[in-house]
């Protein structure tokens, strides 16, 4: 449980004090950051990067727990 929680608030944290807007998520201003004639493909990928990067982080380094807390509840006894 504790492992979960604490991935969701990372999450919200990430998403919501990290963007240049405040007002919108991250994912919101990654795809704002396109214009309507040209895409700059390099600054997409990067940003697509950087806005993945830290959930995934965070399930390496915590993925025994969650699958821990997965198994608990299927097993008996």
């Amino acid at each position: 449980m504790d492992g979960a929680c604490s991935s969701l608030s990372i999450y919200q944290f990430w998403n919501s004090h990290l963007s240049g807007n405040r007002d919108w998520p991250i994912t919101v201003a990654l795809n704002n950051m396109a214009g309507s004639q040209i895409i700059a493909w390099n600054v997409q990928m990067a940003g697509a990067l950087l806005t993945a990067l830290p959930p995934l982080l965070v399930y390496v380094l915590a993925s025994r727990y969650f699958l821990r807390g997965l198994l608990a509840g299927s097993l008996k006894g």
